[in-house]
């Protein structure tokens, strides 16, 4: 606790100056949009449950500004003067720092620590301008706490912005009240218009400052990769400073990769693409040596960095540049740089309210990095893993793959497709295709379906006459014995030319998948239902049943995953029937054509879960 605690005012009579003051603020117990600003603000910079902005009348605190406040003191939105510890910052003048007030000798027995939980405590006077203190700004933790000096910093920060809209408010209403009187003496009025205008300035700067850390603890938390980091910096930095140009560099090896706006072509970014470490460059050297550089004029690039830099920045128009390094949780991830054309003088308020802004961004880009690696190596393992299609004189066939929507996202959909041994040699070989869901939209999915996948081909070759009830059967011992979660559904077919006849032979066995659909020349499609149980662990190897199915020339062969016909609030059966609709009006065209017409149509323009389709057609 920094200053000694004095008991609070004993004198019965108000003090007129404050209540006149709180009434030129405009303010009461009713919610203030400004004050209501300020305490969510302090709540996300602290990571406190409760802010107050506190005003003291004659019984009473009244809280324009509030957040996280229990009932019923939120909808009164007043607090008795027993029950806050803001009026001792108020009869004191001074801060008050509390890590635990229940171990306080002098605040134990407070009633605001029953009535509100208040265990940790921190609160700022906020005066006006004459230094009459109307209350404070204060935060409210409900476990102890020891403030740092960085956020007892913060707070006293957030608190200045506060106290000068307070003071802008109070001398608005008094400039109303004594307009008459300004008219006769001129003097006065200029020097109280010069007053208002610099203290309009600095709320309207105190105001930015603390709506660029709101809009960077709320924007910033949203973003899904760096293109997304990178289009919203333009819009954050709007209100401070109003810079030319703000610009996002990636450490990449021995280089700073500059990340390009995705909607807008900036000629810095065409310019200097990316950047040596060791370049001669303000933004190379805030990287090298970890800290903000910061260059006011044309005449501090000349003489402390490369012709190559001064050439870039002239043809760019920049006269002032500010360049912060972007601290991951590990190591140094980029720097951030803002540009303007016209000199610019960065204040200590707006380079910590920038520097705090970088902290955000740096905790954007960590995770949109950590999420665009992921991303590629999970796409990069799901594609590997499915099947190039086999080139076939006798039978078409076509396949698609289309992801989730969710790019964090990898699921366990597959198909596959290979030609078994010809019989008799020379004439056309059988094929077998497989359509499958392993459970699951992680790594531990797309490993399993990996597995899953080689393992039934195993199963496939090494039992001739290759029947598919067979393959599934083997592919379930196996995987009860490794043991390999193997759960889910799937379609394992086999397609034999019929010998001394037109046609095919269809025969498969079906794992609890949806049904496969069979199209004739006529535009008949049949939905193929028989199934067995789908792939369970805890159910053990099952007796598999196959079915057989003849195709005459012509036939075309549907398989598809639940993702193309399941999704939240629509009906799978109502979609199977649409998808028997599609099939049986667009059946005969071509296959590649087809298969994109069908997920088009049926799958989600942004699909929860994996697609797979795959197409057969016989000759």
């Amino acid at each position: 606790m920094a200053e000694k605690i004095r008991k609070p005012e004993t004198e019965t009579g108000p003090d007129a100056a404050r209540q006149q003051a709180v009434r030129l603020a405009g303010l009461s117990s009713a919610p203030d949009t400004d004050m209501d600003r300020f305490a969510r603000l302090v709540t996300r910079l602290l990571r406190v449950p409760v802010a107050l902005v506190s005003l003291m009348e004659r019984d009473r605190l009244i809280l324009p500004g509030m957040t996280g406040l229990p009932e019923p003191w939120a909808g009164r939105r007043a607090l008795p003067l027993s029950h806050s510890l803001c009026r001792y910052v108020v009869s004191s003048g001074q801060q008050l720092i509390v890590p635990d007030a229940r171990a306080d000798d002098r605040l134990r027995t407070d009633p605001a620590i029953a009535a509100l939980g208040v265990i940790a405590y921190a609160g700022m006077p906020l005066p006006d301008a004459d230094g009459l203190v109307l209350g404070s700004l204060c935060v409210i933790d409900h476990r102890p706490r020891n403030w740092t000096d960085g956020e007892q910093g913060d707070l006293a920060d957030l608190t200045a912005a506060c106290s000068a809209e307070l003071r802008l408010r109070i001398l608005s209403a008094q400039r109303r009240s004594t307009q008459k009187v300004l008219e006769t003496a001129r003097a006065t009025a200029e020097q109280a218009r010069s007053d208002a205008e610099r203290l309009e300035h600095e709320a309207q700067a105190g105001l930015d400052h603390a709506e660029l850390l709101l809009r960077a603890s709320e924007e910033l938390a949203q973003t899904s990769g760096i293109e997304d980091v990178r289009r919203r910096l333009r819009d954050l930095f709007s209100g401070v400073g109003k810079p030319s140009y703000v610009g996002l560099l990636v450490a990449d090896k021995q280089e700073l990769r500059r990340i390009p706006h995705p909607d807008i072509a900036y000629a810095m970014e065409r310019e200097a693409p990316s950047l040596p470490t060791d370049a001669a460059f303000p933004s190379a050297r805030a990287f090298r040596e970890g800290r903000t550089v910061f260059v006011p004029d044309r005449q501090a690039l000349v003489t402390d960095y490369s012709p190559e830099a001064v050439a870039v920045f002239d043809r760019m128009g920049f006269a002032t540049v500010l360049c912060l390094p972007l601290w991951g949780s590990r190591t140094l991830l980029g720097v951030l740089t803002i540009c303007w054309t016209k000199p610019h003088e960065v204040s200590i308020t707006e380079r910590a309210t920038i520097t705090a802004a970088s902290g955000y961004i740096a905790q954007a880009v960590e995770r949109a990095l950590y999420l665009d690696e992921r991303i590629s190596v999970a796409r990069q393992l799901q594609e590997a893993m499915l099947t190039d299609l086999p080139l076939a004189d006798h039978v078409e066939i076509s396949a698609l793959y289309q992801p989730s929507a969710n790019d964090n996202m990898i699921g366990g959909d597959w198909y596959d497709a290979y030609h078994l041994p010809p019989a008799p040699p020379g004439g056309p070989a059988s094929l077998i295709i497989t359509v499958g869901d392993i459970t699951g939209h992680d790594m531990h999915a797309a490993t399993v379906m990996g597995q899953v996948r080689s393992m039934l081909r195993q199963a496939t070759l090494d039992h001739p006459p290759y029947s598919p009830a067979t393959a599934v059967t083997a592919l379930e011992a196996a995987c009860s014995v490794l043991p390999i979660e193997a759960n889910g559904t799937l379609v394992h077919a086999r397609l034999d030319p019929v010998h001394n006849g037109p046609g095919w032979r269809l025969t498969w066995s079906n794992a609890g998948h949806p049904p496969p659909l069979l199209r004739t020349p006529d535009a008949h499609v049949a939905l193929l239902t028989e199934h067995d149980i789908l792939l369970h662990q805890d159910f053990g190897p099952a007796h598999r049943t196959e079915h057989r199915r003849t195709l005459p020339p012509g036939s075309t062969l549907l398989l598809y995953t639940d993702g193309l016909v399941e999704r939240p609030g629509h009906d799978i059966d109502a979609a199977i029937a649409e998808l028997v609709a599609l099939l049986a009006r667009h059946g005969d065209g071509s296959l590649p054509h087809l298969v994109r017409r069908i997920s088009k149509r049926l799958a989600d323009p942004h699909p929860g879960d994996d697609v797979v389709v795959l197409a057969v057609r016989v000759p």
